[in-house]
């Protein structure tokens, strides 16, 4: 079973993640929030598997939210709920240690699929859409005069050629499928390789490595 904490500051849509939610076997919801510091008291309380997270709410976003979940240590992940139209936060978000990211106009059956893969330790980013949402916010990066070299940085430095070209392209938003048929390997081979990146790098999952291609240089917004 799933334990779901969902946090948004409209009654309405916490009514409506409710009903989704449980209406499923495999999911329970913990607990509702209207804002960052309910979120927090009620992530403590219950410790929930994921939290969804609305980005603007009152008191404390969701944003430093996220953060101090991610802190904690508790082992909830956040999945980040928003509007991309509008929050200009999301890439921040995923900077904080959120696993994931969905629009708020998701179809119920990608909300569901969303809290599961998360659920499971993944990371859920259409590739895609992670393109177009780093690309339009990479530019909220820190400036650093003459740029980070990917070869001289300590968190990409242990891994070989293979694993950096693949770090790269799951940079550019390939799946693994797509990797497996461009690169002539088995989606297998892949896996393990994203696998190996994760654990030389320190990435928690794929958004955290998509996010580490960028801040090295391995890729560039389009």
């Amino acid at each position: 079973m799933t334990t779901v904490l969902i946090a948004d500051d409209q009654p309405m849509q916490r009514f409506g993640f409710r009903m989704l939610l449980e209406s499923q076997d495999d999911m329970t919801v913990v607990g509702e929030a209207a804002n960052g510091h309910e979120a927090l008291e009620l992530v403590t309380r219950h410790r929930p598997d994921v939290a969804l997270m609305d980005i603007r709410m009152p008191l404390l976003d969701g944003i430093e939210a996220t953060r101090r979940i991610v802190r904690a240590g508790v082992g909830t992940r956040v999945l980040i709920v928003t509007t991309f139209d509008l929050d200009r936060y999301a890439y921040d978000g995923l900077r904080t240690g959120a696993s994931g990211f969905l629009i708020k106009d998701a179809l119920p059956e990608e909300l569901l699929s969303g809290i599961r893969a998360v659920a499971s330790g993944d990371a859920v980013v259409a590739p895609s859409l992670t393109r177009r949402l780093l690309d339009a916010y990479v530019q909220h990066l820190p400036a650093t005069p003459g740029g980070p070299s990917a070869a001289l940085d300590t968190r990409i430095a242990t891994l070989t050629e293979r694993e950096r070209e693949i770090l790269t392209v799951i940079g550019r938003g390939w799946t693994n499928t797509e990797i497996a048929e461009r690169l002539h390997l088995a989606e297998s081979t892949v896996k393990t390789h994203v696998t190996r990146i994760l654990a030389k790098t320190g990435s928690r999952d794929r958004v955290q490595a998509v996010i580490l291609a960028y801040d090295t240089h391995l890729v560039t917004p389009a």
